[in-house]
């Protein structure tokens, strides 16, 4: 394994319907993990906007490569030299009705250098708690991973989490992020398990950025950010509210459990 030891950081935010007020946030905290050091920053799934209206990401909805929101990130990853992953964005579906909930990954030059659209949609109800994030968002259909400063880097977005087989499509990865936005309802009895599930069975780095607070809509989302090491030991984590976390990448932490265990080569069904 190739990659260095680097240092890693999960943005944790409490967004609110103004885009402008949400941007300053992450750029002041996306500093702080420059910082300390990180030198790849992921910040939470919704970041420009969480709005009780489950509309209004339509109409923030931009082009690819066009756009504030874009621009910013951009910016930021320029600014602070860093890997910025940026949680997620509205972007333009097939129609006028939907958007595409996307990842995007842009390097310290501030170039983009990969695209995830959310596949998996969340729907969940209970009680007067209800989500359907098919009436906004339209699926992605495609695996994405990408070269980062740790190795090979798999994409996935909150309720991806929910499906291993996704993981396994990616191939052997050193980092799975996981930008999320999960509510408190399902956070408390499922969030930490499932990450450190997916480190334990693709011994890999795990890294989960989430929102994490009351949000004005009245919202309530876990928060719980945190960096999981191949053995599926939580390396770093965040209770609730705005903040960063920070830890350690390191390739020999890999190499080892997958020396010791080699859990890998001994699947059976593809």
């Amino acid at each position: 394994m190739n990659a260095p030891i680097c240092k890693l950081a999960a943005v944790q935010l409490i967004a609110g319907p103004d885009v402008a007020s949400n941007l300053i946030e992450a750029a002041r905290l996306i500093a702080e993990a420059a910082t300390q050091g990180a030198q790849l920053v992921l910040l939470p799934e919704y970041f420009a906007c969480i709005s009780a209206d489950e509309t209004a990401k339509i109409g923030l909805r931009e082009a690819p490569g066009h756009g504030p929101i874009q621009a910013f990130l951009s910016e930021a990853a320029r600014r602070y030299s860093v890997w910025l992953i940026g949680g997620t964005l509205p972007l333009q579906a097939s129609d006028d009705l939907h958007v595409l909930n996307t990842c995007l990954v842009f390097n310290p030059q501030g170039e983009q250098v990969a695209r995830y659209d959310k596949i998996h949609l969340f729907g969940f109800k209970r009680g007067a708690e209800s989500y359907d994030e098919a009436r906004t968002i339209e699926a992605g259909h495609k695996v994405v991973t990408f070269d980062g400063p740790c190795g090979r880097v798999g994409l996935s977005v909150c309720y991806d989490l929910r499906f291993p087989e996704l993981y396994r499509r990616m191939g052997a990865v050193d980092l799975i992020v996981v930008p999320a936005a999960f509510t408190a309802t399902t956070g408390r009895a499922h969030w930490e398990v499932l990450l450190r599930a997916r480190a334990i069975e693709n011994q890999c780095y795990v890294l989960a950025s989430g929102q994490g607070g009351t949000h004005p809509s009245g919202r309530q989302t876990w928060g719980h950010s945190m960096l999981i090491d191949p053995w599926g030991e939580i390396v770093a984590s965040l209770g609730a509210g705005a903040g960063v976390v920070c830890g350690h990448f390191d390739p020999q932490r890999i190499a080892s459990v997958r020396e010791s265990l080699p859990a890998l080569k001994h699947r059976i069904f593809d």
